[in-house]
């Protein structure tokens, strides 16, 4: 019985030879390989600071996303979809085919056309989170959890979540551990592996 459970310890419990170790699952956060020159990343990735845009580190692959931004501190600041085409220098993003963003006074732009806006009394504060969904056709608004029933559309390709700041502006990036339930269907963005 020992040789059997010390066979086992060098096959399987200890690392030994036979042992596949399982792949820890990458974290979504800002990437530092696709951002603008005059950003600064930090807090693990989740936070951003500076002059300029980044795109996060996965792209939407699933039918239905679901992430959050927090303002920590005003400016100007935008948050969105974009594909990896965007120029993350340009501020504020929204002018061309390659993103589709909130801007921080309530419009949603794409292709330089205001495709949306939010209610003037709701417009995002420092302290307020707005939550972002996206099923491929539409991208929906959410303000401290409350719908604003503020659709947009018109982005091809495949997209990655994208924000930008200036004028002091300051973003939290939440793509798990949200501050509020995601809206039902909707779940944090998964790897493509995670989908299989």
């Amino acid at each position: 019985m020992a040789a059997m459970f010390t066979w086992c310890l060098s096959c399987c419990g200890d690392g030994g030879p036979g042992h596949i170790p399982l792949k820890e699952m990458p974290t979504v956060q800002l990437d530092t390989h696709h951002m603008g020159t005059d950003v600064v990343i930090v807090k693990s990735g989740r936070r951003i600071c500076g002059t300029g845009g980044c795109l996060a580190t996965a792209p939407l692959h699933q039918n239905k996303s679901y992430f959050e931004f927090k303002i920590q501190s005003t400016g100007v600041w935008g948050i969105g979809v974009a594909t990896q085409k965007v120029n993350l220098n340009q501020v504020p993003m929204g002018r061309d085919t390659n993103s589709l963003v909130l801007r921080h006074d309530g419009s949603v732009y794409h292709n330089n056309e205001e495709k949306n806006r939010l209610p003037a009394n709701n417009l995002p504060q420092e302290g307020d989170v707005v939550g972002i969904t996206y099923d491929h056709v539409e991208l929906n608004l959410y303000l401290n959890g409350k719908n604003m029933h503020c659709p947009a559309s018109g982005i091809r390709g495949t997209v990655y979540p994208v924000v930008y700041v200036d004028d002091s502006a300051i973003l939290d990036c939440q793509f798990s551990d949200f501050y509020h339930t995601p809206p039902q269907g909707f779940e944090k963005i998964l790897f493509e592996q995670q989908i299989f």
